[in-house]
Formats: structure tokens, C-alpha cells, sequence
């Protein structure tokens, strides 16, 4: 079977080039992690994912990890990876299972809320990109399509737009780290009661936390989120709504990342809750991607001026807002 991480050197001169571009440029092409990386990923996942014998060729830790983030990086067939790795659909499915499985056993390590930073420097790093020093932290919904069959709930999986998906929300800081995802509600669900259900809306009815969140829809949003102001007046408030539309640029970026790193995730061919454990996983790597500075994926964003949040007033927000703009702008 093809593995980068074979323990024998080669002899050849030339053999021994191949194998040091191979390690750089085409195993993060293939994997998305460099051969550090990798071999991180494969310490920390080997008491979860390591077989008790060798019988039967049984996989090694690192030839389990690789299958699982060829798969992650690429998206595609199983029995495509299988015919790669020399291996049947069969195996390949459960080296993906292995892994997604452990890599959950580390969300509470590597999803933190509200960031793996202090959170002053949480702050100062959006006001430095956005000039908007009271967002700490911002909240999205985006869709993945599992593709797979449904079985009889297949309906509630049916979104507004009329495709099938899952709706996952997640809060990132200013450094593009993960510090929140919730991965497990059909399509149909509307976001502010994935909200309202969510551990991270407990949090803030308890008080353990003090910060603002940045929404892309305001009727999500109750008294936790900022909204922009519907009709701005030229002078602060277009002001503000600029900030606003800058700093809510940052959970764009991440979601182009997690999804230029991890392919997968434009549409998965499993079942429901499946896939929510894929996307759990993918960003937990993505963290790890992140925090050890692994080679980033080219994102497109729009420009300042096209970004657009939705106009949706709530009284709350409103005087939050309305302090901010005397204060700040």
C-alpha cells in the first residue's frame, strides 16, 4: 500500500529528492498537513485509533490517518482512495470512522470558547483588522449536503432553498480559530432555535460571559448579537455598519478556509449524523492547521463594499449599538 511515511530510505540520489518534494508540496496537497503535521496528528490520535494486533495486515496508526485525511482533503469516492491506497471501500470506510471518532474526543482541547487567545488580545486583533474593538466573537449558519439516503426524516433535511443539508453554527475569533461549532440540526431548522438550544446561548443566560456576538441574521440574534442599522445616516453609522461588515468578513474567511482545506465539506456523500461528526472533525483539524501555522488555503473574499449584512433591528442590539456609535465612531 502507498504511504509517505515509509521508515526505509532510498538509495538513489535522485530517489531521495522525490521523496524530500514529496513530503513538502504533495503531501500538503494530498493531506493538507506537512509531514510534522502529520505525524502530530498521528501521536496524538494512536491509543484511539491503534490496532490491538497486526493480523490480517491490519492498518498502521499512520496509514489510518492518511486514508482518513486524503479523504477530508479530497471529498471524493471511497472506492477512489481505496484504489490509491490498495485497499477496499470497505477498509477505507472504517479508517475514516476511526478518526473522526477520535478527533471528537479533543473538541473540549482544541475548540475553545471564547478563544484559545486572551481574550484583550481577542479584541485588540479585530480592532486592528476592523477598527470595531467591541466584537469579540461572530456566529454563522452555513450548509454541507450529506447526499446519501435519508430514510424516512429525509424531509426535515430539506432546507429553504429546496436541497438537502445540515446547518452548522460556528463562532470564530479574530486569528480565524474555531471557537464554537454545532454540528446536528437538519436544514429545516431555523437558525434561532439552533441558537437558543445551543450550549454557547446557555453560557451567556448563566453570565459566564460578557461579550457580543456578530450575526448574519438579525431574528437569530436576541440580546447576545450586534445588528447593523437599517437605513445608516452618512457620518458614524455608515461608519459602524462598515466595522460591522469587516469584522463579519472574518467568519467568511474561516468557512473559505475550512472548506479550501478540507473538500469534504462541499458535499458529503454519508448519512446525517455522519456528517455532522466529519464537520466536528474538520474543525478540529482546521485548529490544529491554524495553531501550528500549516500552509493556508487561498480564500476569495468580497470586497469591503459588497459585504451586505442583513438589515434586521432588535431593541436590544439596538441600544448596544447606539452606545457603541457615541462612544467609538
Amino acid at each position: 500500500m502507498s504511504c509517505p511515511f515509509l521508515r526505509q530510505e532510498p538509495v538513489a540520489e535522485g530517489a531521495r529528492i522525490i521523496r524530500r518534494a514529496f513530503r513538502d508540496n504533495l503531501l500538503i496537497e494530498r493531506y493538507r498537513f506537512s509531514r510534522e503535521g502529520v505525524f502530530y496528528i498521528v501521536n496524538l490520535l494512536e491509543p484511539h485509533v491503534k490496532c490491538s494486533t497486526r493480523r490480517s495486515r491490519a492498518l498502521t496508526t499512520a496509514q489510518t490517518v492518511c486514508i482518513a485525511l486524503r479523504f477530508f482533503a479530497s471529498g471524493t469516492f471511497l472506492y477512489t482512495i481505496g484504489d490509491a491506497e490498495n485497499l477496499g471501500k470497505s477498509a477505507v470506510c472504517r479508517a475514516i470512522r476511526k478518526v473522526y471518532l477520535a478527533l471528537k474526543q479533543f473538541l473540549g482541547g482544541f475548540v475553545i470558547f471564547p478563544s484559545h487567545l486572551r481574550p484583550q488580545a481577542v479584541k485588540q486583533n479585530f480592532f486592528c483588522h476592523c477598527r470595531y474593538i467591541i466584537i469579540v466573537n461572530e456566529d454563522h449558519a452555513t450548509m454541507i449536503m450529506p447526499k446519501s439516503s435519508l430514510g424516512p426524516n429525509e424531509g426535515d433535511s430539506v432546507n429553504r432553498k429546496g436541497f438537502h443539508s445540515v446547518n452548522v453554527q460556528m463562532v470564530c475569533d479574530s486569528m480565524f480559530h474555531i471557537t464554537n461549532v454545532e454540528a446536528k440540526w437538519p436544514g429545516s431548522v431555523h437558525d434561532s432555535r439552533i441558537f437558543r438550544e445551543s450550549h454557547l446561548c446557555t453560557l451567556f443566560e448563566r453570565g459566564a460571559y460578557a461579550g457580543i456576538l456578530l450575526g448574519d441574521r438579525g431574528y437569530a440574534c436576541r440580546q447576545y448579537f450586534m445588528t447593523p442599522f437599517p437605513d445608516p445616516n452618512p457620518g458614524p453609522q455608515t461608519r459602524f455598519n462598515t466595522a460591522l461588515a469587516r469584522t463579519r468578513a472574518r467568519i467568511e474567511m474561516t468557512f473559505g478556509q475550512l472548506k479550501g482545506r478540507f473538500q469534504c465539506l462541499k458535499g458529503l456523500r454519508v448519512a446525517p449524523d455522519r456528517a455532522c461528526d466529519i464537520i466536528v472533525a474538520c474543525a478540529i483539524l482546521h485548529n490544529i492547521a491554524t495553531i501550528r501555522k500549516e500552509r493556508t488555503p487561498v480564500v476569495e473574499v468580497q470586497p469591503d463594499d459588497d459585504l451586505q449584512p442583513v438589515h434586521l433591528d432588535q431593541p436590544s442590539g439596538r441600544a448596544a449599538r447606539d452606545r457603541i456609535v457615541g462612544h467609538h465612531f
